[in-house]
């Protein structure tokens, strides 16, 4: 996978692209709670714990980077062809 360096803003620029496909009816829970998950992403809170957990893993050589919610993204949803 060609996505260990992604980025929280390429994690939700790749939730977004996913919530665009969803247009069917019983789609839309699945929609509103990938909303929900985007509205964490982008909250001050969760980049402050996303940045002291960063730095506390990569002092202790558990992870290379900060990219964890980009990496969950793409997992779950797969990595993009760059």
């Amino acid at each position: 996978c060609t996505c260990s360096f992604l980025d929280t803003d390429r994690a939700l620029v790749l939730l977004e692209e996913y919530c665009e496909k969803l247009r069917k009816p019983e789609e839309q829970q699945l929609k509103k709670a990938i909303r929900k998950v985007m509205g964490i992403f982008k909250s001050s809170l969760f980049q402050a714990l996303l940045g002291s957990f960063a730095k506390k893993a990569t002092r202790h050589g558990t992870i290379s980077h900060p990219s964890l919610p980009a990496a969950v993204v793409c997992d779950v949803l797969g990595c993009p062809k760059d």
